[in-house]
């Protein structure tokens, strides 16, 4: 059964960082690329960030291009999401999904991913 897992969310006080995880199980995710997205309340869900199979190719979104980076450890079948300086208005429930071999140029569309964890809060507040 192929399921993803995320971990990691939390409450933080704004300029905070957070490290989410997303574990793998049921498929090997070496060979797949994996995006990161968000929801905050009351808004629809958007792409935050992508990276490619062996990891050389990284997206993100213009609103967390250099606060968040995106990696991944194939040894382990997970992939990451370092959120620094985190904002207030980075408040939303945070999804890993896969289904895709390349992240490209319409990672941030939801219809290019077939598989989805259940999410993750990540609260910032002070």
């Amino acid at each position: 059964q192929v399921q993803l897992v995320e971990s990691g969310g939390g409450l933080v006080q704004p300029g905070g960082s957070l490290r989410l995880s997303c574990a793998a199980s049921g498929f090997t995710l070496n060979y797949y690329a994996i995006g990161w997205f968000r929801q905050a309340p009351g808004k629809e869900r958007e792409g935050v960030s992508c990276i490619s199979t062996s990891g050389d190719s990284t997206y993100y979104a213009a609103s967390v291009k250099g606060r968040f980076t995106i990696s991944r450890d194939n040894a382990k079948n997970a992939v990451y999401l370092q959120m620094n300086s985190l904002k207030p208005e980075d408040t939303a429930v945070y999804y890993c999904a896969t289904g895709s071999r390349w992240c490209g140029s319409s990672w941030s569309i939801e219809s290019g991913y077939g598989y989805w964890g259940q999410g993750t809060q990540v609260t910032v507040s002070s």
